[in-house]
């Protein structure tokens, strides 16, 4: 359904930028959250009815560790501030437990309402029967495809400018299939999982959003001189879908080339197709170039369900409640929410203030090389919102 949703749409949220420049309803057409829901899936799953009630959306939110439930406080606030019509259903996971009640609640929630917004989930138990959290809920609802929009902000000040790169990421097997075992005692066996059907869903939902999305060229990253089996299985796939979309350049790198290119070239890339550990690096080293972990955010795609993150999927534990974390990641993925959804006018409200205060007030946090505290930011934001 991805795919399709892909090739009905002229562009994925965070690319649309569609803006109303008053409160009337959007052109009648049907939104990304309900393409995804009218429409046939890959995976069939049990269905659990959408909540939506009187043109209003809800919402799962998971505030998860460290700077997120202060970053989802200031989404709130500023959600309240335009009147967005979002209810959101707040679910909090103890990362303390050995057990998954928490996460299965997570994800009958998310079923239930098709949409979810999350901060980064701790796993602290070192217990080999306990999942990541953050790994179980992309697996559990079948979320194989992970976007990271790389933009530069000409507000922060970064050594390279002008960076437009997307990160296409295979988001539920590879190395995080978290399957291990003690093969003999202090020798310990970690599984690398990728199967030729995820392999293709992921590959062509990569060339369906350059297609879209004006994109001229796709670069499948791998390891395939060494792991000749899985990341050849990977990167075949990629070749053999791309003589399926003549109009776009294909071509592939291997990641330990790739991450020195980025770092000395990045201009080169277009849109970036990779398997799921070497998307968690590259999308790290990205971020670090356009200003660091608090500014761009993540969506992750399945048949059924969206939920949006922000893009380094970092804790920030070390700052939480010393009001300096970066709000903006958050913010752009509750922007990205509201556009999946169909909300373009009150996301277009947020982006353009968000806009304002990042590129041209230049209201930043020390992260990003400014004095401004975390609440002064989405102050200068509501400020921001309906003056620009």
């Amino acid at each position: 359904m991805a795919v399709r949703l892909l090739s009905k749409v002229k562009c994925l949220p965070g690319i649309q930028g569609v803006v109303y420049a008053s409160g009337a309803a959007a052109p009648a057409q049907l939104s990304d959250f309900e393409l995804q829901h009218k429409t046939p899936v890959i995976r069939k799953q049990k269905n659990i009815p959408i909540a939506q009630y009187g043109g209003r959306h809800a919402v799962t939110m998971l505030p998860g560790g460290g700077i997120g439930p202060e970053c989802m406080g200031y989404v709130r606030e500023i959600f309240k501030y335009i009147g967005a019509p979002i209810d959101f259903e707040l679910v909090n996971i103890d990362p303390n437990v050995d057990n998954d009640d928490d996460v299965q609640y997570a994800i009958t929630t998310i079923k239930r309402n098709g949409v979810g917004l999350k901060g980064n989930i701790e796993t602290k138990s070192e217990a080999a029967y306990v999942t990541s959290r953050n790994v179980a809920l992309r697996n559990e609802l079948d979320m194989y495809a992970y976007v990271l929009n790389c933009k530069s902000f000409p507000g922060v000040s970064t050594r390279h400018k002008d960076i437009d790169i997307v990160i296409i990421r295979q988001n539920t097997e590879g190395e995080y299939a978290m399957l291990e075992h003690e093969s003999v005692r202090g020798v310990i066996e970690s599984m690398k999982v990728v199967t030729a059907s995820n392999s293709e869903r992921v590959a062509r939902f990569a060339f369906e959003f350059a297609k879209r999305n004006g994109r001229k060229k796709v670069t499948t990253v791998h390891k395939a001189n060494i792991m000749k089996l899985s990341d050849g299985l990977f990167l075949e796939t990629s070749r053999r879908l791309a003589q399926e979309y003549p109009d776009i350049e294909h071509n592939d790198m291997i990641i330990d080339n790739c991450c020195m290119q980025l770092v000395a070239r990045p201009h080169q890339f277009d849109v970036m197709l990779m398997t799921n550990l070497y998307g968690s690096i590259v999308s790290n080293v990205v971020c670090g170039l356009l200003g660091g972990a608090g500014l761009l955010s993540g969506r992750n795609y399945g048949d059924n369900y969206a939920v949006f993150e922000p893009g380094t999927r970092n804790t920030g534990t070390a700052i939480a409640g010393k009001n300096i974390a970066n709000p903006i990641a958050m913010i752009n993925a509750s922007v990205d929410m509201l556009e999946h959804l169909g909300h373009h006018y009150h996301a277009g409200l947020i982006r353009r203030a968000l806009d304002k205060t990042i590129n041209t007030d230049r209201v930043l946090t020390p992260d990003c090389g400014g004095t401004a505290s975390s609440s002064e930011v989405v102050d200068s934001i509501m400020q921001n919102i309906g003056r620009c």
